[in-house]
Parts: C-alpha cells; structure tokens; sequence
C-alpha cells in the first residue's frame, strides 16, 4: 500500500489512522481519492456553505488555509460514528448508512463477547486493506449508487457448542471464523495444518480469489484458458480435499509447479493462492515504490521499484523482476528482528505463468457491467 500523509500539515499517515498526530486533524479514507485526508466539519467552511454543509454529522475535506474544496460532502461510516471501527467516509447523500466496505459485512459475531469485538475490527482492518488493492484494480466499486453493496459478501461468526464455522466461499459470501483474528489461535491452526504462512489478510485474499473467480473466469467465458493453466476444476471438489488432507497436505515435487503446497489439491485452490501471490505482489510493490525502494537486478544495475498502480496496465515481466530481490528484503528485514520470514515462497515457472495469466486477466475489457464500471473507475482515479 501506499504511504500517506496529511494533507493539512503533511505529517505521515498509517492507513488505519482516525487524526493526525501532529497537527490533529480528523481523518477519513475518501474511496473515489483512495486517499486518506484531513477532514472537518462542512461548516466551518464559512459563508457560501450549502444547507447540507450546516447539517451535523456532515464533512469536507480540509484543505491549506489558501485554497478551500468543497465540491463534496461526506459522512463517517456508522461503524466509525457508533463503533469506532472504521475510518471510511461515504457521501452525505448515499442513502447507505455504512461504507463501502463496512455494507459488505452481512453478519457478525456477538459484540457483547468483549474478544469479538477486537477480533471484528482486526478483521475489518484487513478487509479495508483487501478492499483497497480490489478498488485499486477495478475489480469493486468505490462509490456504488444507491446504497448498493458491491464485491463479495462477508459473515464473521464465531463457534458456538452446536456449530463450527469452516472459513470458506460460496456463492459470492465469504465466511471467516473470527477465531483466526487470535494470534496463538492462527498459529496453532498454521502449525496443524503444516503451513508457512497464514494471516487474516492472506485469508481474505485467497477467498476473494474464489469469488472473483466467478467473475472474471466463469461469467468472463475465460473457462477453457483457465483450465489450460489450472486443470479442470469440475473435477468432485469435496473428495480432492479429502485426498489432500489423507497425503498429509503434500504432495511431492508440488515446489516445482505450485506457488503453496495447499494449492495442488483442487484447481479453484490453485487460482485463490495464486490470486492471493499477485495480491501480495502488487500491494508490496506499491508500498516498497511509495518507500522510493531501490533494488539491485541480476545483470544490471539498481532502480527504484515501480509503482505497479501507476500505469494504466503494469509490465507483468517489470513485476516479476523486482518481486523477488523485494522479497528478499522483507525477509532479511524481518531475520535481523528475530522474525520468520514473512514471504515464506518461492515461484516456480508454471506458478509464474499462471500469475501472468491473472495478471492478463484483471487488466482485460469487462464485459459484466458493473466490473466494466469499476475498472473504468479505477482508470480514472
């Protein structure tokens, strides 16, 4: 992700951040910006302020004292308002209470269990930092009209004595047991199940991956390329996963054609974990380029890492080539703390050519209307 900074006294940002630490100003994440700005209420813009910008809870951006913006008025999300949750704004006029990413959330935990509560905005953090790579890549609406909810569906719940919830997609909803927003909870299930790596944002990139796979493969008619790469995914998805689980979760020689060992047991896994690989990809190489990384190449000299958001479609191969000695140096920074690596792979050249093919298809004309006007969106942001 990219950096930020105040766009009052230009003091650097966190992304999650609600004010500004050095010069106090309220925050809001503004979606048609993908920016994180100074905000104030809209009256204080002073004479020649609509009726609106006189309304409570109504804001504006807040801009140097020499220039004044207020074309658009806007709203904290009611899980800010209500919850402190959520720093995103929407427009005072949507007839949606919630953001475009909190209206995305149809169920959740019981908030009066105390843990539910930073187990959900742990989760709802990530989300948003899901939300902002798929907004950045024209695959979900910043501004949907009318109220409407746009992407993928989420409910979090938690186990109860009569049911286990089982993290998992169906049908454009994603369901995530909040137990994974647990530190020793997640590391325990990664131990378990013999992964290297497991985090709540991996698991809502790799979800995401099944969802968009009906987007952009099956409605897309992009079927019998998809499976020239990943395999027939008619084939019985229940007992492949039980086949999986009964080899121990390995199978041999999967280094040498797959981006994760979990990967080689269905097809449609295969596409989320490498839906989730060139998820990671691009956030990484957007914050190492907001950083002004610069990186040795084989053979050549250093350059700074590509922004891979400011082109209208990023060099797949320019990509690649700065990924790997970035990864690098996220793990080396992560050993010389004592920390594991945090990109815990590497990408064999038939996991590379399906990333290329992702990376095709995510760039490629939309013929679904409302991912044709995302994407156009996203060109014009």
């Amino acid at each position: 992700m990219r950096t930020f900074r105040c766009d009052y006294c230009g003091h650097p940002l966190f992304f999650e951040n609600v004010r500004c630490l050095q010069c106090g100003s309220d925050l809001a994440f503004l979606p048609h910006r993908l920016a994180l700005c100074a905000i104030e209420p809209a009256a204080a813009a002073g004479p020649g302020g609509s009726d609106a910008a006189a309304a409570p809870g109504v804001w504006q951006r807040k801009v140097a004292r020499n220039r004044t913006d207020t074309r658009r008025l806007w709203k904290l999300c009611r899980n800010h308002v209500e919850q402190q949750a959520c720093n995103f704004a929407l427009p005072h006029d949507d007839p949606a209470d919630y953001c475009a990413s909190c209206r995305e959330t149809r169920t959740l935990p019981d908030l009066s269990v105390p843990e539910n509560r930073t187990r959900w905005y742990r989760i709802e953090v990530a989300k948003r930092r899901l939300f902002y790579t798929l907004a950045h890549l024209g695959l979900v609406r910043t501004l949907p009209p009318g109220g409407e909810r746009d992407g993928p569906v989420y409910d979090f719940k938690a186990d109860t004595p009569q049911q286990k919830v089982m993290t998992g997609h169906a049908n454009g909803l994603i369901t995530l047991n909040v137990a994974e927003a647990d530190d020793a909870e997640r590391v325990a299930r990664r131990v378990a199940l013999h992964e290297p790596y497991r985090t709540l944002l991996g698991h809502l990139r790799h979800e995401s991956g099944h969802y968009y796979w009906d987007r952009l493969i099956l409605e897309e008619d992009r079927v019998a390329e998809y499976r020239a790469l990943f395999g027939d995914e008619s084939l019985d998805y229940a007992q492949a996963l039980q086949d999986h689980y009964a080899r121990g979760g390995q199978l041999p020689g999967w280094q040498d054609r797959y981006v994760s060992a979990y990967a080689t047991s269905h097809p449609w896994e295969d596409w989320a974990e490498t839906w989730a690989h060139y998820l990671h990809m691009v956030d990484l190489l957007e914050t190492a380029a907001a950083f002004n990384t610069r990186v040795e190449l084989p053979g050549g000299e250093g350059e700074e890492v590509d922004d891979p958001f400011e082109a209208s479609k990023p060099d797949f191969d320019t990509m690649l080539e700065q990924w790997v000695p970035v990864t690098l140096l996220v793990n080396s920074l992560n050993r010389s703390l004592g920390q594991e690596d945090a990109y815990p792979f590497a990408l064999p050249p038939p996991a590379v050519e399906k990333l290329r093919f992702i990376h095709d298809v995510v760039y490629s004309p939309r013929k679904a209307p409302a991912l044709a006007e995302a994407q156009a969106a996203a060109a014009a942001a």
